[in-house]
């Protein structure tokens, strides 16, 4: 079955840590970027940070950089998302993503993983 699967979710104090997984099946996983997306209710699926294939080139949105920290495991098949100094408004529902080539938002997306909600309170 071809699909990513997203873990690693849940609730943490502001400052804190959290670390997401995207464990991918079905599909040639060294052929695709990986990009982690993020939504509030109410608004946009936004990229927050993906990590190409081949290079291994990362980006990151300017809100997160410096914070969070993409990694991808090809013989695990498995990208993660280190979240550290997690703010309040990192709050959202985080879906793993697979496209052919650039992922510059939801439009290039070829496969969706199901999303793992983050919540920042205190």
């Amino acid at each position: 079955e071809v699909q990513l699967q997203a873990s690693g979710g849940g609730s943490v104090q502001p400052g804190g840590s959290l670390r997401l997984s995207c464990a991918a099946s079905g599909f040639a996983f060294n052929d695709y970027a990986i990009a982690w997306f993020r939504q509030d209710p109410g608004k946009e699926r936004e990229p927050i940070s993906c990590i190409r294939n081949g290079d291994g080139i990362t980006y990151y949105k300017a809100s997160v950089k410096g914070r969070f920290t993409i990694s991808r495991d090809n013989a695990k098949i498995t990208v993660n998302l280190q979240m550290n100094s997690l703010k309040p408004e990192d709050t959202a529902v985080y879906y793993c993503a697979a496209a052919i080539g650039v992922i510059a938002g939801p439009r290039d997306v070829d496969l969706w993983g199901k999303g793992t909600l983050v919540t920042v309170s205190s």
